[in-house]
């Protein structure tokens, strides 16, 4: 029904922001890779969006990539997973990386994401693994493999995990990257963001 908005950032928090098109604030909810690429408050931006009706609320979720939207909605389809876990998945890393998580059947990378269980996991294996076009992830398994270990020794820093997988998934355009050049490129990010 709403598939877009367009307007400018009035508020980020930790789980959504808030755009305002046209005099009306939108409360849209996200994943953390979307917070982090959207632009300072005040300044205008477009997203793709769902909307979410339950029996008592009708919630938003945006996201900056098309093809995310289209991967969350695919998500959202499988049974056990709601609007909410489906953002929890997308935390993981970025989307295409998900997906190669799915078409490789890594049931051990999605059971990372908060609530999903190996059961669940394999049951979003079975539903999606065959709707995901393959050519769009080919080789980017290694990729999120390779994430996750970066990410868990951030973590075991001390650095936030959500501002960890920001920046993570802003050194997406390097796929073939190892673990020292990502972790050594993250930490060099996370030194400038002090």
């Amino acid at each position: 029904m709403i598939y877009s908005l367009s307007g400018k950032i009035v508020e980020k928090k930790e789980n959504f922001f808030v755009i305002d098109v046209g005099g009306v604030g939108f409360k849209v909810s996200s994943n953390a890779e979307t917070l982090y690429k959207l632009p300072p408050r005040g300044e205008e931006v477009f997203v793709y969006s769902h909307l979410h009706v339950k029996e008592d609320a009708l919630e938003l979720y945006g996201f900056l990539n098309e093809g995310e939207l289209k991967f969350f909605e695919m998500l959202i389809t499988v049974s056990g997973v709601g609007p909410r876990t489906a953002l929890l998945i997308l935390d993981l890393d970025s989307f295409p990386n998900v997906m190669a998580a799915i078409v490789g059947k890594k049931a051990d990378v999605l059971s990372r994401a908060p609530g999903i269980g190996k059961k669940t996991a394999e049951r979003i294996i079975l539903e999606l693994q065959n709707k995901i076009n393959v050519s769009e992830v080919k080789g980017l398994d290694k990729a999120t493999e390779v994430n996750v270990e970066v990410e868990d020794a951030l973590v075991g820093l001390g650095y936030d995990r959500r501002t960890v997988k920001g920046v993570l998934s802003a050194m997406n355009d390097v796929p073939n990257a190892g673990v020292e050049e990502k972790l050594r490129g993250a930490l060099k990010v996370l030194g400038e963001k002090k």
